[in-house]
């Protein structure tokens, strides 16, 4: 049975992403994720990630997105699709398979099945 395996990241839309992502590192130790260097949190890949307050990766009223991630994406999203949720499939990326959902009251969810390096985890769209 598919299921969550952990955070994946939060994502923060911020007026100034670089100042902020400076921020969260000098202060809290949280690197960027931009750097190529990830912070490694409860047994995997966790990323915190600035975003530009206008971007359109989620919802522009929301100021926050969690990502989960997720041993099977295809598995998990036909539950999903299953149980009356509306799924959005976004393109496959190098490092992984994403869709994007919304919990009850409209707060935006990523989900990543996160392909690993060295091909472990990896699978076809």
């Amino acid at each position: 049975m598919a299921k969550v395996t952990g955070i994946g990241g939060v994502f923060i839309r911020a007026k100034d992403p670089n100042a902020l992502t400076k921020w969260y590192a000098t202060h809290l130790g949280i690197p960027d994720p931009q750097s190529g260097t990830m912070w490694h949190a409860d047994g995997g890949i966790t990323v915190v990630s600035m975003f530009a307050s206008d971007s359109d990766y989620f919802r522009t009223d929301r100021s926050h997105m969690i990502n989960l991630r997720v041993d099977d994406l295809a598995a998990f999203t036909a539950g999903l699709e299953a149980a009356g949720i509306t799924v959005k499939r976004l393109p496959d990326e190098p490092y992984g398979l994403f869709a994007h959902i919304e919990d009850p009251e409209g707060n935006p969810i990523e989900l990543w099945q996160p392909i690993m390096p060295d091909g472990a985890g990896d699978v076809a769209g």
